[in-house]
């Protein structure tokens, strides 16, 4: 067998935001990476404000494409650092910043049937949905590879509960907080 007869080394690859949600995705992400002895590739996507098409109709946001790109390298090295620290995730990753829609651009990094493609499924309101296409969505409608769809953690589900009731200047419970387990 020659060097260019080897097969690839598998992958999953994690949709990355800095979302409660993603910082979720990309812990189950390293978990089944080092399960299946695969390679971990984090992949934060992004586009200009306005997207592409108002991008290329402004002149000057050219000028703006290396401060957006770097903001978002920025944000997936934030993400790298508050999931897995010095440390690192305990296995090859290859991190990426991606220009484009989150949905499509996963799909096409995620392009061979031996990935794994993981992402998190936060819960949205209906408004949400209607208003703000899911990543996601796409995803589990367009990949050609297994997509694992992380649901929120509990905390992430306990903070949007106190939100809700915060936004609705609703009375929260604090009568666990004085309590030890």
């Amino acid at each position: 067998m020659h060097e260019s007869d080897a097969l690839p080394a598998p992958r999953v690859v994690v949709g990355v935001s800095g979302s409660l949600g993603s910082l979720t995705a990309l812990c189950r992400a390293a978990d089944d990476a080092r399960r299946r002895g695969a390679e971990l590739w984090p992949v934060l996507a992004w586009e200009p404000p306005g997207g592409d098409l108002a991008a290329r109709r402004s002149p000057a946001a050219s000028f703006m494409v290396p401060e957006w790109e770097r903001l978002a390298r920025e944000r997936l090295l934030t993400a790298l650092g508050d999931v897995f620290g010095a440390a690192g995730p305990a296995v090859p990753m290859r991190a990426l910043v991606a220009r484009g829609v989150p949905g499509p651009a996963l799909v096409r990094i995620a392009d061979r049937e031996t990935d794994v493609l993981v992402i998190g499924a936060g819960r949205r309101s209906r408004l949400h949905r209607a208003l703000c296409p899911s990543a996601g969505r796409y995803c589990l409608a367009h990949a050609t590879c297994p997509v694992l769809a992380v649901p929120p953690s509990p905390l992430e589900t306990e903070l949007a509960a106190v939100h809700r009731r915060n936004a609705l200047g609703l009375r929260l419970d604090t009568g666990d907080l004085g309590r030890t387990a």
